[in-house]
């Protein structure tokens, strides 16, 4: 996995969304830096991490088992484990699959649950069209949910940034991390069982995993908190890093993960 690392202290391992990459941190890894170690991958199929030619039927666990291979490479025996809707996913399975390196959770506009029906077929139908006709439709399509709805004053140079990250995903792995979200099971019950700190961090306009989701979501957590950032959609990584930042570095204080 290609990683972008920054800071010292704290290990805090965050997982991009689809359909973008490990650059999406980079306004908050920027403000996270003086007080904790960022170590932001490329999940496989995106950015600078190829899919393996040995990729499997597609699956988020295998996304996990990535995640706790990089853990080993870097000497983590435990981390804070963060990630922001496709990346929460993958966080919410290495939680399922190595609970006991997971030192801290942060959940970042995502859900819990599994596809239903209707977006399970979009999800599949979509990895076909990724395969047959590339991805030159794609960011048309999903940039609508992904910045703050019913917001005017998106700037131009953030819905430029979102679509060049879009854009640049290679088509294979596109599709493959499509089919593995929707072959995703419901995460509820490993959430109940997590006793360790979480944060809940999800954006006022986010329509795709919505504030009242997030209450559920993190209403499941033993020891979990919620904020909520006004004004922001799906991506609050990319619309409020500052303001991010600040929230995550006061759950941390306030937690103290080991």
């Amino acid at each position: 996995m290609d990683v972008a690392e920054a800071g010292s202290g704290t290990p805090l391992v965050l997982l991009h969304a689809f359909p973008l990459d490990s650059r999406m941190w980079d306004p908050l890894r920027a403000e996270l830096s003086p007080a904790v170690e960022v170590i932001a991958p490329d999940l496989r199929g995106f950015g600078r991490t190829p899919l393996p030619a040995e990729h499997g039927e597609p699956s988020m666990h295998a996304v996990a088992d990535d995640v706790i291979a990089l853990m080993d490479e870097r000497g983590l025996r435990r981390a804070v484990v963060g990630g922001c809707s496709m990346g929460g996913y993958v966080a919410m399975s290495v939680l399922r699959k190595a609970p006991h390196r997971v030192s801290g959770l942060l959940l970042i506009d995502t859900r819990p649950d599994a596809d239903e029906a209707e977006r399970r077929a979009n999800r599949l139908a979509a990895a076909d069209r990724a395969e047959t006709d590339g991805t030159g439709w794609l960011a048309d399509t999903v940039l609508p949910g992904l910045l703050a709805a019913g917001t005017p004053d998106v700037s131009s140079e953030l819905v430029a940034t979102v679509r060049s990250m879009i854009t640049a995903q290679p088509s294979a792995g596109v599709a493959w991390a499509q089919r593995a979200m929707a072959a995703r099971p419901d995460a509820s019950d490993v959430l109940r069982s997590f006793d360790g700190p979480a944060l809940v961090v999800v954006g006022e306009r986010d329509v795709l995993s919505p504030p009242e989701q997030a209450r559920e979501m993190a209403a499941l957590l033993p020891g979990g908190e919620l904020v909520e950032l006004p004004g922001c959609g799906h991506l609050s990584p990319l619309e409020a890093p500052a303001e991010l930042a600040t929230a995550i570095t006061r759950w941390l204080v306030r937690a103290n993960p080991r």
